[in-house]
C-alpha cells in the first residue's frame, strides 16, 4: 500500500520550498508524511529550524512510498548527498514518483532521472553547471515555474507553489476543480466561490 511520503531532511535544507506541498498533503488525513535523514542526528534547516529525521534513508520502505520529495539546499551544489540520489533511483524504479525543487532538482540530474521527461529548474544552464554529465538538455523547459513528467517532479525555487499544485496533482488530492481553486487562492489571492457563502454565515 503506497501511503507514505518521504520528505528528505538534512542540513541547511531550505525548509520553506516544500512546506505548502506537505501541509496539503497531511490535511485529508490519508497520508503519513515521515522525515527521513542522513542519519538520525538532528538537523537545522536553512531558517535555523531544528528537525528529528525520523528515520534514515536505508529504512524506507519502497512498497509504502507513494512520493520522495527532495528541498533544495546548498549541499547539493557542492556533489554532495550520493545516498539521497541512489535513493531516488530506487523510488523512481519501484514505480513511485519523485518531487524536487530549486537546487534539488540537481539529485535529479545526478540520477539520470531527467534525461526522458520534461523538466524545469532555478534557471537555463543551472543544472549543467552543477552536473557535468547532465544530458537532459533538449527536455528543459525555461518557461515553467514546476512541471511533472514521467514520474518526475521538478520546480524553481521560485515555484513553491506550483511545486505544490504539481504534488496534489500527484497524488490525486482533490477534486481537479478543488485543485484549481486552491491554486488561485494560494497563488492569486482569488477565494473560492464558497467563501462568500462562509462570509455570509458569519455576519
Amino acid at each position: 500500500m503506497r501511503d507514505t511520503v518521504y520528505f528528505l531532511a538534512f542540513d541547511g535544507f531550505a525548509d520553506w520550498e516544500a512546506a505548502l506541498a506537505l501541509c496539503e498533503i497531511r490535511r485529508p488525513g490519508d497520508w503519513r508524511v515521515v522525515t527521513v535523514g542522513f542519519s538520525h542526528q538532528p538537523v537545522l534547516s536553512m531558517a535555523g529550524l531544528r528537525v528529528l529525521p525520523e528515520i534514515t534513508l536505508d529504512q524506507m520502505d519502497l512498497a509504502r512510498a507513494a512520493l520522495f520529495v527532495i528541498p533544495g539546499g546548498h549541499m547539493w551544489e557542492h556533489g554532495y548527498g550520493d545516498e539521497a540520489i541512489e535513493m531516488a533511483v530506487r523510488v523512481h524504479s519501484a514505480g513511485a514518483p519523485v518531487a524536487a525543487i530549486s537546487s534539488g532538482v540537481l539529485a535529479l540530474a545526478r540520477a539520470g532521472l531527467l534525461e526522458r521527461c520534461r523538466h524545469t529548474g532555478n534557471l537555463s544552464g543551472f543544472i549543467g553547471r552543477h552536473v557535468p554529465d547532465y544530458a537532459g538538455v533538449e527536455q528543459y523547459d525555461p518557461d515553467v515555474l514546476a512541471v511533472s513528467d514521467g514520474g518526475v517532479i521538478t520546480a524553481s525555487g521560485l515555484g513553491s507553489v506550483e511545486f505544490a499544485r504539481e504534488i496534489i496533482r500527484t497524488l490525486d488530492l482533490y477534486s481537479a476543480s478543488d485543485r484549481e481553486h486552491w491554486y488561485r487562492l494560494f497563488k492569486h489571492a482569488v477565494p473560492p466561490p464558497w467563501f462568500a457563502g462562509e462570509k455570509a454565515v458569519a455576519a
